[in-house]
């Protein structure tokens, strides 16, 4: 645990949370500053930094958890759809405890999560694959 983590206190019960699903490795809670009716969080119970270095049973496990607590709010909020979404890095947020975003869309809600699109050569698509083929186990 991380005491200056927000996270991990709400973990140890020193801060509160709306928690609406809890296993051995993961919790699920409504943001605090939610950006859609619904909106929460999936975080593992250990502090991880960044679920695409930790061991693969907890990365494994937020997801299953992502989907376990989706499909409880496909049933319970009946939202048009789902973003889900996950950053690393400081650059991108302010807790750095793991943690994934799941946000019940509506047809009518105002969230824009979008991505400035561009195009790539063949030349340079050839050499990413490459690249990244080479260093895969």
């Amino acid at each position: 645990m991380d005491d200056d983590c927000p996270f991990c206190r709400i973990l140890e019960d020193e801060r509160d949370a709306r928690v609406v699903y809890e296993d051995a490795r993961t919790i699920a809670f409504l943001d605090e500053n939610p950006a859609c009716l619904g909106h929460t969080l999936v975080v593992p119970t250990a502090h991880r930094p960044d679920l695409l270095v930790a061991d693969a049973e907890t990365t494994t496990a937020v997801f299953e958890t992502v989907q376990r607590v989706s499909s409880a709010m496909e049933t319970a909020l009946e939202p048009d759809g789902f973003s889900v979404f996950y950053s690393t890095g400081s650059i991108v947020g302010q807790v750095e405890h793991a943690h994934v975003h799941l946000l019940p869309r509506y047809e009518d809600d105002d969230i824009s999560i979008s991505l400035h699109r561009t195009t790539l050569t063949e030349e340079v698509e050839a050499e990413l694959t490459d690249r990244i083929r080479a260093e895969l186990p």
